[in-house]
């Protein structure tokens, strides 16, 4: 079930890869829009609004989750291209380790400080309680959310991006079908949509660890492989603390967005909750060749295939990439009928919602490669410049948020996310094309080492 990304055509098992990982992807963000539709089809505008409002809130601590398991893989990838079956294992106890102490840490933070955070973002009174109850489950599942992530993150180190699609799959028709039997059955409201998610994420998570223990053997620690020492600890958190770090950082500039989109009510707020919803299925593909590029580019790297990385950086751009202006110019043409799957017959809510795809959608080749050179970077072990890009991300977000609302109104709220990608884009572009140069001269040096060997030895 692993696949070695070290040999054969890059574009060829780029895509193979991403495919896979792109339906995963897409059943993840089920997740929550099945919360988003359930919730403003049963409930009302203002429950979908009060589901809607947290969601820069979640991403603030698990967003953290995402980028720390995802730093820990890439060690994991890194000694699976190199051939090292002890050191991936290895790697692989340390992740665990490390997840049951974030785990711990980010519940409890989460849990104390939701409330606080909530109304530091003044979110509107009749929207508060339902938001409160929402988001508190939700944290409360936290270990269970970095228990699916870890495992699933360390199953694509090794190649296999076909098995978290298919527990995905399954555990995203258990939270749909959860959704309506807490909603329309028990009556629950919107803490209901929570615990079908907690619970669906928890089932997926066994189901990742019923595949490892069966049929990956690379993946099944041995007594000898838990005696961690400081060396393998320190390379982890290297790596993936700043990914953490970097993903929270993002999210504290959506949080600015969401206090600034707050103050221009709860129409608008449901507005940009549906928006997101179809933004996030939209840019699932730009975001799946980004991993997969980290996976890919790690397993090279191990392998110190540097050229490869190279063509694989090339073609993934161009696929990403065309992709990204088709999907802009769908949202410019059917834009408002996808808006009102999510918010029915509310005329202005649907109208904010189109504004806010065709200007987003009109900067996706800019996000596209953002995702390239990003995963990239991180793969080869790199999280300075990705967390300075996540920085970059944060000022220009915010900036927009404080300033073009005053100004231009909910399409000033929409202008933040392009112009936190652009400020992303110059720190990345400039490390990227540096990057690779040295990874040139990696190439040649080592095929020049190999002609001197061939030459000695003949």
């Amino acid at each position: 079930m692993t696949k070695n990304l070290t040999v054969g055509n890059p574009a060829l098992l780029i895509v193979s890869f991403t495919i896979p990982l792109l339906i995963g992807n897409l059943f993840q963000q089920f997740y929550s829009m099945a919360d988003t539709f359930i919730v403003g089809r049963t409930i009302g505008v203002a429950a979908l609004a009060a589901v809607g409002c947290t969601g820069s809130l979640a991403f603030l601590f698990l967003g953290f989750v995402l980028g720390f398991t995802s730093g820990t893989s890439i060690i994991t990838a890194q000694r699976f291209g190199a051939g090292d079956d002890g050191g991936v294992r290895r790697s692989f106890a340390v992740s665990i380790v490390l997840s049951i102490i974030m785990a711990v840490v980010l519940t409890t933070i989460s849990v104390i400080f939701t409330g606080s955070i909530l109304r530091l973002l003044r979110t509107p009174e009749e929207i508060f309680n339902g938001a409160y109850l929402y988001i508190i489950i939700i944290f409360w599942g936290t270990a269970v959310l970095v228990m699916f992530n870890l495992l699933s993150n360390v199953m694509r180190a090794v190649g296999d991006s076909r098995t978290p699609l298919l527990v995905l799959v399954v555990a995203c028709l258990i939270n749909i079908v959860l959704d309506y039997v807490f909603i329309l059955v028990f009556h629950t409201g919107v803490e209901g949509a929570a615990y079908a998610t907690v619970i669906a994420q928890f089932l997926s998570g066994l189901l990742c660890v019923l595949v490892i223990v069966k049929k990956m053997p690379v993946l099944r620690i041995r007594r000898e492989d838990w005696k961690i020492d400081r060396a393998d600890m320190a390379e982890h958190i290297r790596v993936a603390l700043p990914m953490g770090f970097q993903m929270s950082i993002i999210a504290i500039g959506t949080v600015v967005l969401q206090f600034a989109l707050n103050r221009l009510g709860t129409t608008a707020v449901a507005a940009f909750a549906a928006a997101q919803k179809i933004d996030m299925v939209a840019t699932m593909p730009m975001a799946s060749f980004g991993v997969t590029m980290a996976t890919f580019t790690a397993q090279n790297y191990g392998a110190r295939k540097f050229d490869r990385i190279r063509a694989g950086v090339v073609q993934s751009s161009v696929i990403s990439g065309v992709f990204s202006i088709l999907i802009g110019a769908l949202f410019f043409l059917i834009g408002n009928h996808l808006a009102a799957i999510f918010v029915g017959t509310d005329l202005l809510a649907v109208r904010l919602a189109h504004i806010y795809l065709k200007i987003n959608g009109a900067s996706y080749i800019m996000l596209a490669l953002l995702f390239i050179f990003r995963n990239t970077l991180q793969g080869l072990g790199d999280s300075l410049i990705p967390t300075v890009a996540g920085i970059m991300e944060l000022v220009m977000r915010t900036l927009a948020a404080i300033i073009l609302p005053a100004f231009f109104g909910f399409a000033g709220a929409c202008f933040a996310g392009p112009l936190a990608w652009l400020g992303a884009c110059v720190p990345l572009s400039i490390a990227f094309g540096l990057t690779m140069k040295k990874l040139l001269r990696k190439s040649m040096a080592d095929k020049k080492l190999l002609s001197v060997q061939q030459r000695e030895y003949s």
